[in-house]
């Protein structure tokens, strides 16, 4: 029985945290995926749908990784079907790109159909390009482009070029690069289920999808593994891998392998209540590595990707905290490759009731008192250093001299 791993989003060339070794985490996920789920599982053939770069221009280092990888499939025999996605795909009005160099240099079968007068036209793959392949395990493969917002329209023209093809007796695998809504928030543009029926009734049995990076299926025939690596630290809480793929006289049995090289993610939490200084809140995210490090959640070692959040209300002006430095202290050590210190907490902020009538004296005193009240180090004394703020005022006012204002400072301090 026909036999295929279906990848999707690989990213080479990821580079958002400006570090060469997480650039490196997707090379690494992507040949040992290859390495586990198509070698040594012997498939016919590896579909990618789409995203394999993270970018249109690349390194040479990238493009060397994703040769090694593919000269790796064709070194036992096992061809890679690829369309693009809206990450590597042609920009408007040229006429090559990454995968056609690929594709040209006989490592990947980059599948394309053709639009002729405003018409999808689906061309055999003829040894350098094409639009569909007959496989000699008994599968037809249909390729796709990146069509964006137009996707619903194109799926029609897709549709009906492949009603106009040969006959065919096998399966019939679609690789198409989108996503369907309600899998993510704050994804526009998604495709409903429905707008998916016309590829079904033109035979499509398998839908390869790609671009969302979170691992779902449909009615049993529209798949999406989600990416190889997590992106982010929010896409870390997802399910994702490639799924191993056999197509029997029963039906599909798709599996979704996740055995496979990846860096690890950790998130942490420290909530903060108000109450506690500076130093506290710097001994509390200090306490919650330490912890996750005993607890075994956290492994040193295997150099993780960590986020710690810092929450809720600090009682002290929150510019004071010295986040580069906390975040180095942590860094060093939990053993992460990347600390992501996220410091969202607020100030504390209060509102004494003033009554309708009060006077311009008693809103002073209020209002000050307020402000040194939400410091820790001043909440003590926020009512005798808040009447101190309004004889400082009144200082300024009589025009003291700026040595007797700031012996008068000194001495409120003192006390």
């Amino acid at each position: 029985m026909p036999r295929f791993l279906h990848v999707a989003d690989v990213h080479l060339g990821f580079d958002r945290y400006d570090s060469k070794e997480r650039t490196k985490d997707f090379y690494r996920a992507f040949e040992d995926v290859l390495q586990k789920y198509a070698i040594a599982s012997q498939v016919d053939f590896v579909a990618i749908a789409g995203d394999l770069f993270e970018h249109r221009t690349i390194q040479p280092n990238i493009l060397n990784q994703a040769k090694a990888c593919f000269q790796l499939l064709k070194d036992h025999q096992i061809p890679a079907i690829v369309i693009e996605g809206n990450h590597d795909n042609r920009p408007y009005g040229t006429q090559t790109n990454w995968l056609r160099y690929l594709a040209d240099d006989e490592l990947i079968i980059l599948l394309e159909p053709v639009t002729l007068n405003g018409t999808v036209v689906y061309e055999m793959w003829d040894g350098e390009a094409g639009g569909y392949i007959d496989l000699d395990c008994g599968v037809r493969v249909l390729g796709s482009a990146w069509y964006g917002a137009s996707a619903p329209k194109a799926i029609e023209t897709l549709a009906n070029a492949m009603q106009q093809l040969p006959c065919h007796s096998g399966y019939s695998v679609m690789l198409f690069h989108h996503g369907l809504e309600g899998q993510i928030a704050r994804y526009q543009g998604a495709l409903r289920y429905n707008d998916l029926l016309p590829l079904r009734d033109a035979g499509v049995d398998y839908l390869a999808l790609g671009h969302i990076h979170k691992n779902y299926s449909e009615q049993g025939w529209v798949f999406n593994p989600g990416s190889l690596e997590a992106n982010s630290v929010e896409e870390s809480k997802y399910d994702r891998g490639a799924y191993l793929v056999e197509l029997t006289s029963e039906g599909i049995q798709a599996e979704l392998k996740q055995d496979y090289y990846q860096r690890p993610f950790v998130k942490l939490k420290v909530t903060a209540r108000g109450q506690e200084s500076l130093e506290e809140i710097e001994e509390m995210a200090i306490a919650q590595v330490k912890s996750a490090i005993q607890s075994g959640r956290l492994e040193p070692e295997k150099a993780p990707m960590i986020e710690l959040r810092i929450e809720g209300l600090v009682g002290f002006d929150r510019l004071e905290l010295d986040t580069r430095k906390l975040q180095q202290e942590l860094k060093d050590i939990s053993g992460a490759l990347i600390f992501l210190l996220k410091y969202e907490a607020n100030a504390v902020e209060y509102a004494s009731p003033l009554p309708e009538d009060a006077t311009r004296l008693q809103i002073e005193q209020e209002v000050f008192t307020d402000l040194v009240a939400a410091h820790n180090s001043y909440k003590a004394r926020s009512s005798e250093l808040a009447q101190g703020l309004i004889n400082l005022k009144d200082l300024q006012l009589e025009d003291r001299s700026e040595a007797e204002m700031y012996e008068f400072v000194q001495s409120l301090l003192e006390l």
